[in-house]
């Protein structure tokens, strides 16, 4: 088995769910030998206010409905939280990320990714200013 790897830096994103599934094909285009044709690619998002997530692409109500559920089962400005010293947003996120996590293993295909047909990479980003979000990809195959 060989193993490939690289970092993704993320320019900074709004608040919101985030559709990242080019930048991910991209990378894993470029780090890849032709010949790299079946394996696992897993994604880490290095950050603990933003997660990762997989769902569908083609209507962009759906990450607008994800980001709405989000807010209601974390919500900001709860005057019981104590950890507030990088805004009222920071603990909200680190639950949002706790429940979407930061990672997700897909299956590489014919040296693609072997998403569904309506599905699509998220970076769900729950700071109102997250700044840039890295990435680490690894390919075994």
């Amino acid at each position: 088995m060989t193993y490939y790897q690289t970092t993704l830096s993320l320019a900074p994103h709004p608040r919101g769910i985030h559709v990242i599934t080019p930048d991910i094909s991209a990378a894993l285009k470029s780090l890849l030998p032709k010949s790299a044709n079946i394996g696992l690619v897993h994604l880490f998002l290095q950050h603990t206010s933003a997660s990762l997530a997989i769902n569908e692409n083609a209507d962009p109500d759906v990450r607008l409905d994800t980001e709405d559920w989000l807010n209601k089962i974390a919500p900001a400005d709860q005057p019981e939280y104590r950890h507030t010293l990088e805004g009222s947003d920071d603990l909200p996120a680190h639950f949002k990320s706790m429940m979407l996590g930061v990672s997700l293993t897909l299956p590489l295909i014919n040296g693609t990714l072997g998403l569904g047909t309506w599905q699509g990479i998220y970076l769900c980003e729950h700071r109102h200013h997250g700044g840039n979000r890295t990435i680490i990809m690894t390919v075994s195959c």
